[in-house]
């Protein structure tokens, strides 16, 4: 599913800088690398969405081949990344057949 705009702009909250940082140890940079990386699997996050805001899971690897998973949403043209961290067994083996 190709959801993203075609010019990749980001939204940051402040607040998620930090904690992705702290508690993932995941950079900006790598959090924004794995949009223009492929492959980049999304999908739906039907648990998280609301009647306001559909989230989105994705799928991807920095250009040094760490694989992340994030949660992000579509602000209008901007990508606001809620959360990313390393992906676990099952994200990776879903990567990786992909």
């Amino acid at each position: 599913m190709n959801i993203l705009p075609k010019t990749v702009i980001f939204q940051w909250d402040q607040g998620n800088i930090h904690k992705n940082l702290l508690k993932h140890n995941v950079t900006t940079q790598e959090a924004e690398e794995i949009f223009t990386q492929r492959p980049f699997l999304t999908s739906k996050d039907v648990k998280h969405s609301t009647s306001y805001e559909q989230r989105y899971q994705g799928l991807g690897q920095t250009k040094k081949t760490r694989k992340l998973q994030v949660a992000f949403t579509l602000r209008g043209d901007k990508i606001r990344i809620i959360s990313i961290r390393d992906m676990d067994r099952k994200e990776r083996m879903q990567y990786e057949e992909a």
